[in-house]
Order: structure tokens, then C-alpha cells, then sequence
């Protein structure tokens, strides 16, 4: 008889193997339902919705009497098509009946054309369309000259001041834009994007077979926050005035460009500032396809090579070491040999005026006079480089400003600790050349020079939202009491000089400054260029005297000469010219300035200033 095939002990081990697996089914089941049940339904919603981000509505920008508005949003219509449902014939007749609706031009059209030829269940073929075309779009919809087409709003920043000049927008550059994505690009838009555009709204929704949203599932997940308004310190009408000044100086020097800025040298508000050519901001992406440098503010993205407005720096320098006041006479040779005769500077006419006092010598802008004074400033040159260097960075020269805009540079100064000056960079440097420097640091630094010796940071937000805007405080550069001096100095140069006087004075205001003329290095060639020129003036107005209440600092560049003689290099609209028309705009603007004046503060100058 056969004996027993079963065993009890194989029946066990086959039933823990049975609940073995069935536990770890039971477990991974457990793991997927429960443990990774939110992933999974995440993912699931992913598969069968959309996540948007829909921008909140973006703060506006106003003047600083937070009326004026400068920028805002409007809600304007995009239209859309299905363009994969189309045939080619639908196609060529809506071509035909959407460019003239439109306004399109022969290119505008071929890209028109180039859109609905792209078959995709959803193309943007227009945006930005104001409600007049919108409503045109939708009778032709409805006449059936068009198949069905989509008007989907979106939001739209607009610039709604004209600027003064030409397709452009008031303060254009200073502005910047706001592009499709709504990021601000440039200026104020780029700086403080964060404060006006807020935080998005998030919204999940399911989505069509075309991947298109269904507006009955929308689950907003996020509310997001809306933008914030800002007030800036600039004077719309002040703006105004002064781009339509730069636009006659722009056509009458045949300029590259002309820029200003006018500023309060006591509290660093930017009261206008502003370039030409400059651009329309409503229209940004033709300029972006023509020219897009024109995107770049020149008053803070630009530097250059100044001049003899760097000869008041020089000034400075010699009053605090003591070596020259404004009465101490210095010869002046017309041509100066230096570095062992390899190297020379000369006057603009190249001819020497003989002993004169340091403040007529500053005045009629001598080159010679500048240079002898920058390597007398002590007993070697690198000891005189050192003098000098030091100023510039005292006043900020070779730093940003710290301006509350996007693309300042910080311009370009040369450490003689670094690599040391010869004579002839000293001497150059005397007189700006060698140096390169943006209009926002020059209204700043000669700000500092007037307002009793503090350096205050430049500023076009005034506020945000419903607070002040929080400014740096001043640092001060200067001993007391070297203000009045470099303020009668500057006085000086436009009351001695007869050339100056006749079309730098306002009458009734008390008026200072200095001129600068630079040729310009063409790297490309090697060589200076001819017959073009960088021409600046950087000065105060008044209401009375001795006490600045203004500044304006004005570049002409690549002005070309009407007269260009030795010594004589002179254009339709001089920089002094452009200076004293924006400067009387300005004193005279109603409500700009406090009353009365305040009084220049006194300045505790670091041990490094005081020699």
C-alpha cells in the first residue's frame, strides 16, 4: 500500500506563503490609496488640467502730483482662431478681410497670412486691439465674411502721455516697458516689478480635447495680490517742456543724442530726466525689431569722457590740500610738456593767457592752468594721483548712484593703486578726459558741491502705495564751508566769461556752472573722430543769491560744430544754451520748489576729505 502524499507542514508553509503575499498586496494596495493617495490625484489632475497664472492687476505710475498718469493697464482683446479647422481658401479670405480691419501694413499682412497657415487648434493672430476693431471683427463674424474666430480679453499696459518729441511717450526711457509675459523691461518697470505687478492669481481647470481650459471647472487655488501704485518725483509738465527742448537742440546740433536731468540737490529727487531720439513705449517691439539701444537711458546706462565740468573736482581737491584758493595766480603756457616731453597737453586754442587767478583760469577753462595745479597737489605724481582719485571717489565717481531705476552703470575711473598714473593721466584727468562718467553721477556729485557738501542719492519713486518712499541718508564730502566758495566759483565762470553770460544768465535768478568739451575716441579707427564732440554744462539756479536751488546737467553727444576753429567750437544750441532754457523751465515750473529756499546744511566731512 502506497504511503500518504500530504504533510501538514508543507499545507502550513503553503499557507503562510499564500498570506505572505496577499499581505503585501494588501500593504502596497495600503501604500498607493492611502500614503500616496494625494500624489496620485495630483498627477491625475495634472493629466486632465490646466494650471494658469493670471496676472494680477499691475499698480500705475503717476507724476509727483499723483494725478498725472504716466502708465497703466487697460483690458484689450486678442484674437484667436483655430487655425487646424480652416481650409485654404477660408484662410486667404480672412487674410484678405482681417488686414484691413486691423490697420496692417504689407509686412503686418505676410505675417498675418504666415499665422493662419500654421493648422494648431488655438494661434494668437492679433493682440491689443481696441474695442472699435473688436466690434468691427465681430460683425464681419456675424455677416459670415469670416469664419468664427475668438476675442479673448487680456491685460494691456499702456503709456498715455505723449512724449515731446515725435512717436514717443513722456519719460519713455526713464519708464521702460512692459512686454507680453508682463515683465517690466528697463527703468522704473524693470526695477520695481515686484511692487507693481503683485503676485498672480493660480487657477486649475479642466481642459478640452484641444488642451484648452473649461471655464466651468475653474478652482482658483490662489488669489494673488494686485500691484502696487507708485507716485515718482518727477513734474509731468516740467518733463514735458524739457523733452521738447532736447528735441530743437537734438535737430539743431545734428546730434546723436541730447540728454538732461534736473534734480533737487537736497534731497536727490529727480524732477525730470530724459533723452532724444527716444521712443513710444505702446509701440515697444517695433523698436525692438529697428533699434533696440534706444531702450538704454543714456542719463544713467551711458558713460563718457566729460570734460573740463571735471575741472571743478579738480578745485575741490586743491582748496582742501591748501596749495591754491581762487586768487592764487598760475601761469599759463598755452602747451605743457610732460613725461620727460613724451607727452603734452594744450588749450583749446593753444595759445597762453599769461599769469591769471585760479577762478578766471577755471573760467575761461584752461587745460594748462587745470593740469599745473592736479601735479602740484603734492610732492610726486603718484602723491597728486592719489589727491585726486580720491575726490573722484568721494563724490561717487567710478559707483553707481544708487538711482531707483534698472542698467545704472558705475562708469569707469582708473586706481592709480592699481595701475599707476603717469603725468600726462594726472593732466588729462585734470580736465575730464581719461575718465568716463554717466549725467546722473555729474547732477549728483555738483549737487553735493552746492548744497552744503553732502552727497545725496538720486530718486524718481516719491512713493509707494499710500507710504513715502524711504530715501538713503546723505553721506557728507565735503569740509563745511567749502559750498559758498565752489558756489561763487561756478557764479564766476558764467558771469566773467562774456561768451557765457550772454546765454547762461536768467534774469531775476542767481545762475552758476561749468562747461565741458570732449573729443570722442573712436575705437574702431583708433583715432579721435572728426568733427564731433561731447559738449556738457552742468550748473545750479537760484532764487537768491548764493543758494542753489537746482540743478540741471545737460549732455550734447556727438554735436556737430557749426564753427570749428582753435579755441572756437560752436553749434546752433550750445549746452549752456539748452542748460539756462531747461533750468528757467524749471525755477519757473508752479509748485516744483518749497518756500522759502532752505538753507544749505552744514557737512561733518570724513578724516580722508580733510587735509
Amino acid at each position: 500500500m502506497p504511503g500518504r502524499t500530504d504533510s501538514r507542514l508543507r499545507l502550513l508553509v503553503l499557507l503562510g506563503c499564500f498570506v505572505l503575499a496577499s499581505s503585501a498586496l494588501v500593504a502596497r494596495l495600503a501604500w498607493w490609496q492611502v500614503i500616496r493617495r494625494d500624489d496620485l490625484a495630483q498627477q491625475a489632475r495634472l493629466q486632465t488640467s490646466l494650471r494658469s497664472e493670471i496676472p494680477s492687476a499691475r499698480g500705475a505710475i503717476y507724476d509727483r502730483s499723483g494725478v498725472v498718469v504716466l502708465a497703466t493697464t487697460v483690458e484689450r482683446d486678442r484674437l484667436v482662431a483655430a487655425t487646424d479647422k480652416l481650409t485654404a481658401e477660408q484662410r486667404r479670405e480672412m487674410a484678405d478681410e482681417l488686414a484691413p480691419l486691423l490697420g496692417l501694413d504689407d509686412a503686418g499682412t505676410t505675417a498675418l497670412i504666415a499665422r493662419l497657415a500654421d493648422p494648431r487648434p488655438y494661434v494668437i493672430l492679433a493682440r491689443g486691439l481696441e474695442p472699435e476693431v473688436s466690434n468691427k471683427i465681430r460683425d464681419a463674424v456675424a455677416a459670415g465674411r469670416i469664419p468664427p474666430v475668438g476675442l479673448e480679453s487680456e491685460p494691456t499696459r499702456v503709456y498715455p502721455q505723449a512724449g515731446g518729441g515725435p512717436d514717443s511717450t513722456l519719460a519713455a526711457q526713464l519708464l521702460g516697458f512692459v512686454n507680453r509675459d508682463g515683465g517690466g523691461q528697463y527703468g522704473i518697470e524693470q526695477r520695481y516689478q515686484d511692487v507693481l505687478a503683485g503676485s498672480p492669481r493660480i487657477v486649475y481647470a479642466q481642459k478640452d480635447v484641444n488642451g484648452r481650459p473649461i471655464p466651468e471647472t475653474s478652482l482658483v487655488t490662489d488669489p494673488g495680490t494686485p500691484g502696487t501704485d507708485l507716485r515718482l518725483t518727477i513734474d509731468a509738465g516740467l518733463q514735458l517742456a524739457m523733452e521738447q527742448e532736447l528735441l530743437a537742440a537734438w535737430v539743431a546740433d545734428r546730434a546723436t543724442s541730447v540728454s538732461a536731468v534736473v534734480m533737487d540737490p537736497y534731497s536727490g529727487e529727480v524732477y525730470a530726466e530724459a533723452s532724444y531720439p527716444s521712443y513710444d513705449a505702446n509701440d515697444y517691439s517695433a523698436i525692438a525689431a529697428g533699434d533696440p539701444s534706444r531702450f538704454l537711458d543714456p542719463v544713467v546706462s551711458q558713460v563718457y569722457e566729460p570734460g573740463s565740468v571735471f575741472k571743478m573736482f579738480t578745485a575741490v581737491a586743491a582748496f582742501e590740500s591748501g596749495k591754491v584758493d581762487t586768487q592764487t595766480k598760475v601761469k599759463d603756457v598755452g602747451t605743457l610738456w610732460l613725461d620727460h616731453h613724451h607727452a603734452k597737453v594744450d588749450d583749446a586754442d593753444r595759445r597762453g593767457k599769461g599769469w591769471m587767478t585760479f577762478e578766471d583760469a577755471i573760467a575761461y577753462s584752461r587745460n594748462v592752468v587745470a593740469a599745473k595745479v592736479a601735479l602740484g597737489l603734492a610732492g610726486t605724481t603718484a602723491a597728486a594721483a592719489t589727491i585726486l582719485h580720491e575726490v573722484w571717489s568721494r563724490f561717487g565717481f567710478g559707483s553707481p548712484t544708487g538711482i531707483d531705476v534698472a542698467g545704472e552703470v558705475g562708469g569707469i575711473v582708473n586706481d592709480p593703486a592699481i595701475r599707476p598714473w603717469h603725468q600726462i593721466d594726472l593732466a588729462n584727468g585734470a580736465f575730464g578726459q581719461g575718465v568716463a562718467v554717466t549725467p546722473i553721477q555729474l547732477a549728483t556729485a555738483f549737487s553735493a558741491m552746492v548744497n552744503g557738501g553732502t552727497l545725496v542719492k538720486p530718486h524718481v519713486v516719491a512713493g509707494v502705495g499710500d507710504r513715502n518712499a524711504t530715501v538713503a541718508q546723505p553721506a557728507a564730502v565735503l569740509k563745511p564751508g567749502m559750498s559758498p566758495t565752489l558756489i561763487k566759483l561756478m557764479n564766476h565762470v558764467v558771469t566773467a566769461v562774456p561768451f557765457y553770460h550772454d546765454r547762461t544768465l536768467i534774469p531775476g535768478y542767481y545762475v552758476g556752472g561749468k562747461t565741458g568739451t570732449a573729443q570722442i575716441w573712436d575705437a574702431k579707427a583708433h583715432d579721435w573722430k572728426r568733427n564731433l564732440f561731447n559738449y556738457s554744462f552742468i550748473g545750479f539756479v537760484g532764487r537768491t543769491t548764493g543758494h542753489p536751488d537746482i540743478v540741471v546737467a545737460v549732455r550734447i553727444h556727438e554735436g556737430k560744430p557749426t564753427i570749428a576753429r582753435v579755441g572756437q567750437l560752436e553749434m546752433p544750441v550750445m549746452s549752456f544754451e539748452l542748460f539756462r532754457r531747461i533750468a528757467y523751465d524749471a525755477i519757473t515750473t508752479p509748485g516744483l520748489l518749497s518756500t522759502p529756499a532752505p538753507a544749505p546744511a552744514p557737512a561733518t566731512v570724513p578724516a580722508t576729505a580733510d587735509r
